[in-house]
């Protein structure tokens, strides 16, 4: 059953009052209050989504990545809103405002599929463009295959689709925090050691880096980030507040399960089927993304387009992995000249 929820509790209001009033830093976040909060009761869950656009504007739904929640795309939205679009950004069930499943650990990408298809269709959205960013792209490719007849468009932050077959030559390394992170008690006695606003801004400052982090055999991932390290200079004290008021409001027990021990759950086979929808792949050309083996060689090689053949990629010097975060108006240009080009798409 879908209907929206028309009564926010007292710690979820509270949570949304701290976003607005702490947002005051640029003059262009001082719109964030355009941004409205919804709760959606879909899939047995409540699930919240932003949106900032009018309802009769071509949409456009965000699909954040770890550790973040759909503010990470507060930049993006009000840019594509100020340009006649409706700008949707939901949080995954289990993160930021949303429900957490009932039981995180058998939770899947079906059930974050499920949801998003859930919510284009309880706000009658009969066409979407997609953007999505990290493990989002590993929703929104699903969700793309399987109702094509609904995606005017998708574009898609460092990662490119990756059949299960991509990689298997390249293994991980044991130290890689995605190997670490994937073993059941590693990371939460990891990130039990500091409090929910550390654990986020030491994966912020790891993932900002422009090499892969592997831990030595002797040290597990936070410590790979010393002490006083400096945030990135584009994310602020009062962002990162924002990311660790709602990490604990969720905690990270289904951050964990989906995506890094769920990748097997994804449901693909080597067949495929091809994504024929305009898509733009943005990547940072310092991304420590790119480093993955295999990556950069997958996508430079054109292998992508064996299975998205209307693929453009367009690099952002001295990006980072969060380079719609670090470099708003580059993104948010090469967002809009692709969606101002397929705008036609999005007519039934």
């Amino acid at each position: 059953m879908l209907r929206v929820a028309t009564i926010v509790d007292s710690k979820r209001q509270n949570l949304l009052k701290a976003v607005k009033q702490r947002n005051t830093h640029t003059l262009a976040l001082k719109k964030m209050d355009k941004i409205a909060h919804k709760f959606l009761h879909i899939n047995g869950q409540k699930l919240h989504i932003a949106e900032i656009g009018s309802e009769s504007s071509p949409a456009v739904i965000f699909l954040h990545g770890f550790p973040e929640i759909w503010y990470t795309w507060r930049h993006q939205m009000i840019a594509v809103a100020n340009a006649g679009f409706r700008a949707i950004a939901p949080d995954f069930r289990g993160y930021g405002l949303s429900d957490p499943p009932a039981e995180p650990e058998k939770a899947s990408f079906d059930d974050f599929v499920n949801d998003i298809a859930s919510i284009v269709d309880s706000l009658s959205i009969s066409k979407v463009f997609v953007i999505a960013k990290d493990f989002g792209t590993m929703v929104a490719y699903p969700f793309v295959l399987r109702y094509p007849q609904k995606i005017a468009g998708i574009i898609t932050l460092n990662m490119a689709f990756m059949p299960p077959a991509a990689f298997k030559s390249h293994p991980l390394p044991e130290g890689f925090y995605v190997t670490r992170w994937r073993e059941p008690g590693r990371a939460e006695a990891d990130f039990s050691r500091f409090d929910v606003k550390t654990v986020v801004r030491n994966i912020y400052i790891l993932f900002s880096q422009s090499e892969i982090p592997i831990a030595n055999e002797n040290e597990e991932i936070m410590d790979l980030v010393k002490p006083l390290t400096s945030l990135p200079s584009w994310l602020t004290e009062e962002d990162l507040a924002i990311y660790g008021d709602l990490y604990e409001k969720s905690g990270f027990r289904t951050a964990l399960q989906i995506p890094y021990r769920s990748y097997m759950s994804l449901g693909y086979t080597d067949e495929v089927p091809k994504v024929e929808a305009p898509m733009m792949l943005i990547l940072g050309e310092e991304d420590y993304a790119l480093k993955v083996p295999g990556m950069l060689e997958y996508v430079k090689s054109g292998e992508v387009k064996k299975y998205i053949p209307n693929i453009e990629t367009r690099y952002v010097p001295r990006g980072c992995h969060f380079v719609h975060e670090q470099f708003p108006d580059e993104v948010n240009q090469l967002i809009l000249t692709f969606l101002d080009a397929n705008k036609h798409l999005s007519k039934v």
